[in-house]
């Protein structure tokens, strides 16, 4: 039963990763990944969320593994910042990495606070 659980929060998570990325790509003529980066934040803030609040096993197989697991991309983003590298485009790529894990990083603490804070 988890497992179809992780399935359909990956089902949900994975296309909207996709859109979002696009979307928000498409507004950028920039170096920086930004579609990814928002995705990873994003997910990072939800994911912050949902561990400071109290959920059972099912609900965090769900949001947690599969929904948050399937929007946000490590893989993407080391591919990205691989490629800024190896483009010559090495100050972009450390700007990638720098505003990915302080972002996310920052997102999730955010998280986390939100929910403790709404919770009680």
């Amino acid at each position: 039963m988890t497992v179809l659980l992780i399935a359909l929060g990956a089902a949900l998570g994975a296309p909207l990763r996709y859109l979002t990325d696009r979307a928000v790509q498409a507004r950028h003529d920039s170096l920086l990944p930004w579609g990814t980066l928002t995705v990873n934040v994003v997910g990072s803030l939800l994911l912050g969320a949902l561990v400071a609040v109290p959920a059972g096993p099912a609900v965090t197989a769900a949001l947690g593994t599969g929904f948050c697991g399937a929007l946000t991309t490590w893989s993407t983003f080391g591919y990205e910042t691989l490629r800024l590298t190896r483009d010559g485009n090495r100050l972009a790529a450390l700007a990638n990495v720098l505003l990915s894990v302080v972002a996310g990083l920052a997102a999730a603490s955010l998280g986390y606070a939100l929910a403790r804070a709404a919770t009680g």
